[in-house]
This record gives C-alpha cells, structure tokens and sequence, in this order.
C-alpha cells in the first residue's frame, strides 16, 4: 500500500516539457563561441609568436592591459545590450570625461578627488538622459546615442579650445600627486611580488639605465583591477540577483516583463548610466595612467565595445548574453591586436580580423537564437 502511495505522489512527466540534451544545454551557452574562440587565438600566437616575448611576464601586462581597456567598456555595453539597447555615445563620453577631469584639476585647481567625482556625476546624468529619451520619445537607443556621440565631441573640443586654446591637456599626474582618487584609477598592485619574482630570475630587470636592477614588470594596472572587478560585479549581478532578471527580461520581451512587474523603464535608464560609469572608469584610468587629457580620445571605442559584446555570444536583439562571454570578447580583442605586433604582422590585418570575426559571432548568434525559439 506504501508503495502504491509513493508511485502515486510521483508526478506523471509532462509531455508538453521538451527536454533538452546536454549537448544542446551547452551549444546554448552563451559564452561558448568566445571560450572556443579564446582557445583557437591563443594556440595561434603560442604558434607563430612564441619566441617575440608575447607571453613572457611584460609581454602579458601588455596584452593584458589592452584587453582590460576593453573589457572595462565591453562590461557596460554587455549588460545594456542584453537589456535591448545601445550606447553609441561611449566612446565620445570617455573624451568627455577625461578632458572634465584635467580642466578641473589643472586648469581651475579644484582637487583631482572632487573632479574625479565631478566627471562620474556628470556621466552618470548623461547616461539618464539618454535612457530618459529613449523610454519617452520611443527612438531606437541608436539613434539618440549617435546624436549624443556627436552633442558629446562636440562639447568636449569647444570646452578644451576655449577653456586652454588646444585640445590636449597636461600636466594631470604632477597636481595629483598624493591624491588618494588618483592612486586608485593611476597606481599599480602587487609591487612587491614582481620584485620577489625578479629576485627568483621568473622576470626580468632593467640591466642599464636609471632603472637598472629593477623588474620589468613592477605591478598590476589599476585598469586591470577595475577590469577584473566590474567584471565580477556584472557576473553576479547578472546571474545572481533578482535585478539580473529583470536584465534580461526587459531585453527579451519589454511588454510582457511590464505584464509581471519588471520595472523596464527603471533596470534601462540604470543600465544607461551604468553604461556611462564604465566609459568614466577607462576615461579616469587613462588620464592617470598618461598624466593628460585629449578631446579626441575614445573614437571608436563604442564599436570596439559592442564588438566585443558580440563575439562574446550577446544577441543583438537583446534578452540574451553573458559577461563573461564580454569580457572574452576584450581579451581575444587585446591579444590578436597586441599579437599581430609581436609577430610583425602588418597591423592593418587587424581590422580584417575584426570584421571576419563580427561576422562569423553574428551568423554564430543568429544560429543559436534561432535554436532557442524554435525559429526556421
């Protein structure tokens, strides 16, 4: 009788439930095409580059570095790209910003923490008001966002010119000495291991020259930790919240997310300015990291980002992509950029590769997208 009651409880299989093969499960990963990818590109130069220094300690905080600047805009753009929309003003933002930061500190003597904070609310408000026009005007996102690219460097280079007369600023480094701002976007880590490394003979030291006896390698980038970190904040976020479902829930189906309670017009204007915040972070690094602000810095930097976000597996569409797949996407971006150069390969090459390779993650995406409705 037991047993009859046990049989009983369990709930007959549901016919209208396809089950899916592990294989599918996993063909279905949006990450996938990047993991492949990052492999194949990796053999690639162990292959052709192995001996120019590629992947030796200093050859690795290069392409690492570059890698880390895409990966930190790739981020922003992943999580608004799975929530259905563009940002085409990134790049002209990062410009922004920079220049903000070096006219505050330089020019007007205002310190480079409240500047720093200046240039992040001024981005932050730029990325709500993009998203605010996009929800009330109903515009395609690429539209609005292409206007401000333009409004942005447009602003940016009449500010420089009339505030200095030219549209490079310097002198960014020597007023933020001591800043404690300033150590966190312009400063390195892990110091003392890489000389603990050089003292073991695993990296290298300068032999002549004001630096001799010191590593090669003498730290981490902070662009390499805010990388890292903003990824693992955007993986948890997205796969571990609630709000992430609302990510990918008001890029999959605006109107039937509305239908359940998804607050769409609130998670798209926060992933706008959250999209704004990672361009300030690169703008932020890169005027620490060099000591100076241009008006034209970030050109193109937006389409690097959303071809980053695609060769790590995001649909176009929306409601659908990984940040870890992004973040793949900036490191095979970095390595082949930095690898055709230590292999001598005309760096022309490069764009070639990104087309061919933004071609074939499009046809990859369509594929699977097709694969999870069902569609012909």
């Amino acid at each position: 009788m037991a047993d009859t009651t046990q049989q009983a409880a369990v709930p007959d299989k549901d016919e209208r439930v396809r089950e899916m093969s592990p294989l599918r499960k996993a063909l279905i990963r949006p990450e996938l095409g990047a993991i492949c990818g990052t492999i194949l590109v990796f053999f690639f130069f162990i292959a052709i580059a192995r001996d120019s220094g590629m992947f030796a300690p200093e050859g690795i905080v290069n392409w690492g570095t570059v890698s880390a600047q895409f990966a930190i805009i790739a981020v922003g753009a992943c999580l608004l790209m799975i929530a259905g929309e563009f940002d085409l003003s990134v790049g002209s933002m990062i410009g922004f910003s920079g220049i903000i930061i070096a006219l505050m500190t330089v020019q007007w003597g205002y310190p480079t923490w409240f500047a720093i904070i200046v240039a992040f609310m001024l981005a932050m408000a730029i990325g709500a008001l993009n998203g605010y026009l996009v929800i009330k005007t109903g515009l395609p996102s690429f539209i609005v966002t292409l206007a401000f690219l333009y409004i942005l460097r447009g602003l940016t280079i009449f500010i420089s010119i009339a505030t200095t007369r030219k549209t490079i600023i310097g002198g960014v480094r020597e007023v933020s000495e001591g800043d404690p701002l300033a150590g966190l976007f312009g400063g390195k880590v892990l110091s003392g291991v890489f000389v603990w490394l050089a003292d073991l003979g695993i990296v290298g030291k300068f032999v002549a020259g004001p630096r001799a006896g010191q590593p090669v390698v003498d730290g981490v980038p902070m662009l390499m930790v805010w990388a890292l970190a903003l990824i693992i904040f955007g993986h948890i976020l997205l796969t571990r919240t609630r709000f992430g479902n609302w990510i990918f829930a008001a890029g999959g189906d605006t109107q039937a997310a509305r239908y359940v309670g998804v607050p769409v017009n609130r998670v798209k204007i926060l992933m706008f300015m959250f999209s704004a915040m990672c361009a300030t972070v690169f703008a932020t690094c890169q005027v620490m990291e060099f000591g100076s602000a241009a008006a034209d810095r970030g050109l193109l930097k937006e389409f690097e980002a959303i071809i980053s976000v695609v060769i790590g597996g995001a649909l176009l569409t929306g409601g659908y992509g990984s940040v870890v797949g992004a973040a793949l996407g900036a490191l095979i971006f970095g390595v082949v950029q930095q690898g055709l150069f230590f292999a001598g390969v005309e760096s022309s090459l490069f764009r070639v590769f990104l087309g061919v390779i933004l071609l074939l993650a499009v046809i990859l995406n369509t594929y699977i997208r097709r694969m999870i409705t069902g569609e012909r």
